[in-house]
């Protein structure tokens, strides 16, 4: 049986950018013209943060050469791409490289150049080659490859080999519910859910596991089976079968009745300490708790509702994102669970960048978008001069911004922009912007962007320093972490904190899906000490702005409720916090 009624997914914004990067990888390694680089990099900004899907646009005619960056031959690409899913132009610059060596982009401190020296030198042309020329002592020999950089490149090949069959949340999550709106609609389901690590919302996964329940007569399995972009079936049943998707990832598929739906979804939802520690409970009482059920002796009394499960014990039921056996249990069965945050609770964005550093959209766009989002208030946050590659603000383009949001801000109704700056943390500590422009802001987010190889102490001493300076109020993505690409600097947390603390700096929970900075750990240390968090997405772009739900659930892992976090208070609050932080 062929699912005819299932629709291939369409040729998503995501997609288009990934393949311009591509290019843009490959052009860079080979040393190509830096503008023919830097365009395809542009274009892909452009693509992504663009509110609309490029698919939409070539659909209705729209002239994509209107679009900031996007040129007669940039347009006819991306037309190709959405018209036939891949790019000619890219499957003949792939065929002039080795398979793999794009794979050595992906290890921190390994540039185009580097990769390019690395290739043209020693012949790597993958993490194999790479692996084998460490331990043979060969990197030693190349020009600019010290000790501190190789022994960096040995830390990133691990992680790299621990993440290369792992996924980000933000690309397992949308695959999974596609699936799971196709399988609902099939005859017979009666529940479609996501299980596994990814309805924990870990920030990485391995694969996809879903649990239906479903009518004793059903077609949600051959559906299941007959899904588009299905690489591999690799077990096939009638109640459990496992597929390997085009884009390499695992998806598990196990169909029950509803009297064991509770109990397997709980079951497969894990995590596996928080499960057995139930199960131990479980047995004291006399009893079993299985994927099935809730048993006493061979009698089955419970498992239709994972209620059923935390109800046998009087204990609160448990959100899935507490759910790896961190204390969580103990605090169930007291009653004394915190009432973790929701994306209805926030009323503002205080992270936003704009066409007047390296966003996409102006501040009255961003605005009106954060408007019709349901905010009361967004802070702008434009790069500050420092770093340049993001084109940041010198003090006169800073203070022509600060009258522009003062007219905004008399202009627009229901929406109040406040006057802020992303500003570098430089490596002795300073703020990247004179007392006269700090002075005029309602808060700054201060960053480290540069020398992220300095050591344990001077790092953690930059930061400590940076937060003295009376006009600092948020410490932004705090360990510049890219999950899967860098690795977060080295930095003592614990005495940042303490820091903040004294200082009643706020730490900031940047929700963009390559950061999640801080972490789920991070964040429970941070509610633990009394520290306040804001939670922002650091949009470059109106799509950006959406990106708030992923900072929701890093936050329901770290256990934060509403009063942590400082953009769940009304405007006038927060202004009156802020007018506090500067004394």
């Amino acid at each position: 049986m062929t699912n005819e009624g299932v629709k291939l997914p369409r040729v998503t914004n995501r997609k288009i950018a990934d393949i311009f990067n591509e290019i843009a990888d490959l052009l860079d390694i080979d040393g190509d013209n830096p503008f023919k680089v830097r365009a395809y990099r542009n274009a892909a900004r452009t693509i992504l943060g663009y509110p609309r899907e490029m698919a939409d646009l070539v659909e209705e005619g729209f002239d994509l050469t209107t679009l900031r960056g996007i040129g007669k031959e940039l347009a006819k690409k991306i037309t190709e791409i959405v018209r036939t899913g891949k790019l000619v132009y890219l499957e003949k610059l792939k065929k002039t490289h080795p398979p793999q060596l794009e794979e050595l982009l992906k290890i921190p401190g390994l540039g185009p150049g580097r990769v390019r020296l690395l290739h043209e030198l020693l012949r790597i042309n993958s993490l194999e080659d790479l692996e084998n020329a460490l331990r043979e002592g060969k990197l030693k020999k190349v020009p600019g490859f010290g000790p501190k950089l190789i022994a960096k490149i040995e830390n990133g090949i691990q992680t790299r080999r621990y993440e290369a069959h792992r996924f980000k949340l933000s690309e397992a999550l949308p695959v999974a519910e596609w699936i799971v709106k196709i399988l609902k609609k099939t005859k017979g389901a009666i529940h479609v859910e996501i299980a596994g690590s990814l309805r924990r919302r870990k920030e990485t996964v391995h694969d996809i596991d879903l649990v239906a329940a479903c009518e004793e007569i059903n077609d949600t399995m051959v559906y299941f089976l007959n899904l588009p972009k299905i690489q591999k079936i690799v077990m096939k049943g009638t109640t459990r079968s496992t597929i390997l998707l085009e884009n390499g990832m695992s998806v598990d598929l196990r169909v029950v009745s509803t009297e064991s739906f509770g109990a397997t979804l709980h079951h497969f939802t894990g995590s596996k300490a928080h499960n057995i520690t139930l199960r131990k409970m479980a047995v004291e009482k006399g009893m079993k708790i299985n994927e099935y059920g809730i048993w006493q002796g061979k009698k089955r009394i419970g498992g239709d509702k994972e209620e059923d499960i935390y109800n046998l014990f009087g204990m609160q039921y448990i959100e899935p994102e507490m759910r790896e056996n961190r204390g969580e249990i103990a605090l169930a069965q007291d009653h004394q669970l915190p009432t973790l945050i929701t994306r209805a609770d926030i009323k503002g964005d205080l992270h936003i960048h704009t066409t007047y550093s390296d966003g996409l959209a102006s501040i009255e766009e961003m605005a009106l978008q954060a408007k019709r989002l349901g905010y009361e208030y967004i802070a702008i946050t434009d790069h500050t001069e420092h770093l340049k590659v993001a084109h940041g603000m010198d003090e006169k383009r800073a203070r022509k911004q600060l009258e522009e949001i003062d007219v905004l801000n008399e202009k627009l109704d229901g929406i109040t922009i406040l006057k802020a700056a992303e500003i570098d943390i430089l490596e002795d500590g300073s703020l990247d912007m004179p007392d006269s422009i700090l002075e005029a802001l309602d808060l700054t987010v201060c960053s480290v962007h540069t020398r992220f190889n300095l050591s344990l102490r001077k790092q953690t001493e930059r930061i400590l320093k940076a937060m003295e300076n009376p006009h600092f109020t948020i410490l932004a993505h705090p360990t510049g972490r890219l999950i899967g690409l860098r690795e977060p600097y080295d930095i003592d947390m614990e005495a940042v904190m303490r820091q903040a603390k004294a200082r009643g700096c706020i730490l900031e929970l940047n929700a963009q899906p390559d950061r999640l900075d801080l972490n789920d750990i991070h964040s429970k240390m941070a509610k633990e000490m009394g520290i306040r968090i804001a939670i922002s997405t650091d949009a470059h772009s109106l799509n950006d702005l959406e990106l708030m739900r992923y900072g929701i659930w890093q936050a329901r892992r770290g256990w934060i409720e509403k009063a942590d976090v400082i953009n769940t208070l009304p405007l006038t609050a927060l202004q009156k916090l802020f007018r506090e932080m500067k004394g």
